[in-house]
């Protein structure tokens, strides 16, 4: 390479590093002055406050919406399918039967 490329070469990437910083300062400089307005800082507190009422309302919806399981106690929770338990001998869960320690399928192969 010759002298004079590289010596351009460097000159260059020195005055665009430069030139880089100086808009980067400036960008930073814009921000934080928008960040720090009145207006600003309003508009957040705002928006804050709308948006955990917003939370929880939908809180309080999903809440309302969950049935109580009640186990009488039993420390199990039953399944909402109509007449099935899970992990409990003789019933049937999604097309199996459990008999003891063995499980049958539909199909009569046992697991």
């Amino acid at each position: 390479m010759k002298p004079s490329f590289v010596a351009g070469a460097v000159i260059g990437y020195v005055l665009g590093a430069r030139a880089g910083r100086e808009r980067y300062e400036h960008i930073v400089r814009i921000a934080r002055r928008v960040a720090g307005s009145q207006t600003i800082q309003a508009t957040a507190g705002v928006l804050q406050a709308q948006a955990a009422e917003a939370a929880g309302r939908a809180k309080d919806r999903v809440i309302s919406r969950i049935p109580l399981v009640s186990g009488a106690g039993s420390g199990r929770a039953t399944s909402s399918r109509a007449g099935t338990t899970a992990g409990r001998p003789g019933t049937t869960t999604a097309g199996t039967t459990t008999v003891g320690a063995t499980t049958s399928t539909a199909n009569g192969h046992h697991r």
